[in-house]
């Protein structure tokens, strides 16, 4: 095992160890008692598809996976949750910072993060990202040094795992931008040289776009991080009783396949194989 993989596990075990303590921490004693509580107002990633995208027929919201499965989590709770699409990934980061949003539908673990949400396990699910070339044009990709010297290109704000991204602001050149079409744009036009973007969306994504055809991903992914649910430290809806719900119904749906039979689902619905939409967001 190399010093930089080895040093990469060390990091990511550390972080979910503080995952564990914080997700088990009472939160203070001004928070909103959990009754006063029945709808959360909840924002993700919009440029997520199949698990989170904005769609004509539900103008506001995201539907995806993701909405479908907190939905199966908090109905039965006696909570309801309204998945608002409220802009760029950016801007959902720090309206979560901020406490204008009770949840984040998904994020990867950092350490920023950790410092204003606490996040909820299991994770949803675990999630590849590669590194995606226009055909014709790959090159030898084994580790991130391969990557220094060229050009690359991902949504702004995106995370690839903390050890990557600190790795990648002091070693690469990646340009962030507000829709991952636009990164594969550029890629097409020869202005970057490749896109950073998870292999799952980057599947369904592609072939919405029609070129599917016309991208790879190299076969080495550049990291494979667990994707969670997570609460606003400043919401006054995070309390420690209704994470600890959440969280007992999550383990339950994760350990019996539903979050694939979701993810079947929704790449159905998002590439047109089909039109039948799980439920109305915000119902």
């Amino acid at each position: 095992m190399n010093k930089l993989f080895s040093s990469a596990v060390g990091e990511t075990f550390v972080l979910l160890v503080a995952v564990l303590f914080l997700v088990l921490l009472p939160v203070p004693g001004n928070a909103a008692p959990e009754a006063a509580c029945k709808t959360l107002t909840v924002s993700g990633n919009p440029e997520y598809p199949p698990l989170l995208w904005r769609d004509d027929e539900y103008p506001g919201y995201l539907i995806g996976a993701v909405p479908a499965l907190l939905k199966e989590i908090t109905e039965p709770l006696g909570v309801s949750v309204e998945v608002r699409d409220i802009g760029s990934w950016a801007r959902v980061q720090r309206m979560a910072r901020q406490g204008d949003l009770d949840m984040v539908a998904g994020a990867f673990i950092t350490s920023e993060r950790i410092g204003y949400m606490d996040y909820l396990l299991p994770p949803i699910t675990h999630l590849p990202t590669a590194v995606w070339v226009p055909k014709g044009r790959e090159f030898v990709y084994r580790h991130w040094p391969d990557l220094a010297g060229k050009r690359g290109s991902t949504l702004i704000n995106n995370s690839f795992g903390q050890n990557f991204d600190r790795y990648a602001e002091q070693n690469l050149r990646i340009e962030g931008v507000r829709s991952i079409e636009q990164s594969f744009q550029m890629a097409m036009v020869d202005r970057v040289d490749y896109v950073l973007y998870e292999v799952l969306q980057g599947e369904v994504k592609l072939e919405s776009l029609g070129i599917a055809d016309q991208f790879v991903p190299l076969s080495t992914p550049v990291s494979r991080e667990g994707l969670f649910f997570t609460f606003s430290k400043a919401s006054p809806c995070n309390s420690f009783e209704l994470r600890e719900r959440i969280a007992e119904r999550l383990y339950e749906l994760v350990n019996s396949g539903r979050v694939d039979e979701l993810v079947r689902q929704f790449k159905a619905i998002y590439t047109g194989a089909s039109r039948e939409h799980a439920f109305a967001p915000g119902a």
